[in-house]
């Protein structure tokens, strides 16, 4: 009866164990940037890095935005815009942003142009070099130190490369010669807000034919009255103790 007795005490004891450690390594979760009272961005993980999850509490949304080895954006981000969301990372690659209020998301990069404004002549800003990054009227707005205006383009699709639009017909000149070229329907190039390029290297570029890359803003519109932070803040301790 008293080995029983003691077998038992022994595996309660290996249980309440298993129980604390288990509870111990819970992965961390924290919210590393508010949009407002009820839209929120977490991320699961530790050392900042891991998996980032979109929250909209007004419409009862908990989104998955990206998996695993997400690190939070460190310079300036300024986010009013609601139904357009683009979110930065770490290193300024490119942007994992939602055309529907946060429901879907997709990757997206700097657009492919013939030369580049960065210091070495990059395509793209190197991170260090990134001031801020603001997201408006449903338009993304990222700001180097050497003045350079990296944007996506305006929040709509030119109706003329829609499915059954007559497309585009236009002419350019290269190397002194007069050439065309067109924009089919069927091959219309990236949707809005679907990439971004820096605005002086857009003059020349097929993009600039499309009504959505037209009259664009030639510097960061100004924020009034933002309730949203304005840095991603985020505990790289949280969850080692």
């Amino acid at each position: 009866m008293n080995t029983n007795i003691a077998l038992i005490g022994v595996l309660l004891s290996t249980v309440l164990t298993a129980g604390c450690q288990a509870k111990k390594r819970e992965i961390p979760t924290q919210v590393i940037y508010r949009f407002d009272d009820h839209r929120y961005l977490e991320l699961k993980g530790y050392y900042c890095e891991g998996a980032l999850w979109y929250t909209d509490t007004k419409r009862g949304m908990h989104v998955e935005v990206e998996s695993q080895f997400y690190r939070a954006f460190a310079g300036k981000y300024i986010h009013p815009s609601k139904r357009y969301i683009a979110i930065p990372g770490w290193d300024s690659g490119g942007f994992t942003v939602s055309k529907d209020y946060g429901e879907t998301w997709k990757t997206v990069t700097y657009a492919s142009v013939p030369y580049g404004v960065e210091p070495g002549g990059g395509t793209s800003p190197d991170r260090e070099n990134v001031v801020s990054f603001t997201v408006v009227n449903d338009q993304g707005f990222l700001l180097t130190k050497q003045g350079h205006l990296y944007l996506s383009s305006n929040p709509f699709d030119d109706p003329r490369v829609l499915p059954g639009g007559p497309g585009i017909d236009y002419t350019f000149t290269y190397d002194g010669k007069t050439g065309t070229g067109r924009i089919d329907p069927r091959s219309p190039g990236e949707k809005w807000g679907m990439s971004y390029i820096e605005l002086s290297t857009l003059k020349g570029q097929t993009n600039e034919e499309k009504a959505e890359w037209q009259g664009l803003p030639t510097k960061v519109p100004e924020v009034k009255n933002y309730t949203g932070w304005d840095h991603m803040q985020c505990d790289p301790d949280l969850g080692l103790e």
